[in-house]
């Protein structure tokens, strides 16, 4: 995986894998040993350009281990298809499942790639029915997907949109009822749950497609849910103590910063601390 390769001023995430599992995780890698806390989630559970993502500082304050078992550009699927990791989270005295987008997973419309879910793989008949002028044999990732079907036809691609969001309201309440212990239903991402139903945020803004009526429909399957917002900084500001070469820097600005992570892991610690 391309992210993980060591370059000049690259950081190094200490990738590492446990059990039976194929993923690569964030390291350096903690032994399971009971209790331990499990962190599930994407890109920014895994702390990309972050030399300590939140769930290392989490680890600090609460003094119990915690598992980053997150992944770069995962959606649900990665996880729940995954033979180690269902397993571990449930083993977890306190699991936190950070909110991803409802783009990277298989639906009726198309399927992902099972480990790199923003990796568009093939289209169902069903959408070559209804997109039949589309040719989809140029696309290899979701969101560009998505965005030409929307530019094509917005109302055919409320369509899409509408199954997206069912199937991961449906894929959610079943990963989180696999757990045995308390649960975190974690939002961390530069705005707030859109409200005003299902019609959700645009196609460009994470977690994708993902409404506040969608996350109380899987709030009553968790212990506790934490939101944390964390708005974007003005180009640079919110890049200050992140790792990362120079031609790195867009993909860093996009993401959380070193500030952001430091918000988000002193809200978990302090709901983690009241479950323990």
């Amino acid at each position: 995986m391309t992210y993980d390769v060591m370059g000049r001023g690259a950081l190094d995430y200490f990738p590492c894998r446990y059990g039976t599992s194929r993923l690569l995780f964030r390291g350096p890698k903690q032994r399971l040993e009971m209790p331990y806390i499990a962190f599930i989630g994407g890109t920014e559970t895994y702390g990309r350009f972050i030399e300590r993502p939140f769930a290392t500082l989490v680890q600090d304050d609460i003094g119990t281990t915690c598992v980053n078992l997150g992944c770069m550009n995962a959606g649900i699927d990665v996880f729940a298809q995954d033979p180690f990791v269902p397993g571990a989270a449930a083993a977890a005295r306190v699991t936190v499942v950070q909110v991803m987008g409802a783009h990277n997973m298989s639906n009726r419309f198309y399927a992902v790639h099972p480990r790199r879910n923003d990796r568009f793989v093939a289209p169902s008949d069903l959408l070559k029915t209804i997109f039949r002028e589309i040719d989809f044999s140029e696309f290899h990732f979701n969101k560009h997907l998505l965005t030409v079907l929307h530019r094509t036809s917005p109302e055919r691609f409320d369509m899409v949109r509408r199954e997206l969001q069912s199937a991961w309201v449906a894929r959610m309440r079943l990963l989180m009822g696999q757990m045995r212990g308390k649960t975190i239903l974690l939002w961390f991402a530069p705005i707030a749950p859109p409200d005003g139903g299902l019609q959700g945020p645009a196609i460009s803004d994470e977690p994708v497609f993902i409404t506040r009526a969608m996350i109380q429909q899987v709030a009553p399957y968790v212990s506790e849910v934490v939101e944390v917002v964390h708005p974007r900084q003005p180009s640079g500001e919110g890049t200050q103590g992140m790792i990362f070469s120079p031609l790195e820097a867009h993909a860093a600005a996009a993401l959380p910063g070193v500030q952001a992570h430091e918000e988000v892991a002193a809200a978990l610690a302090r709901a983690i601390n009241a479950m323990l």
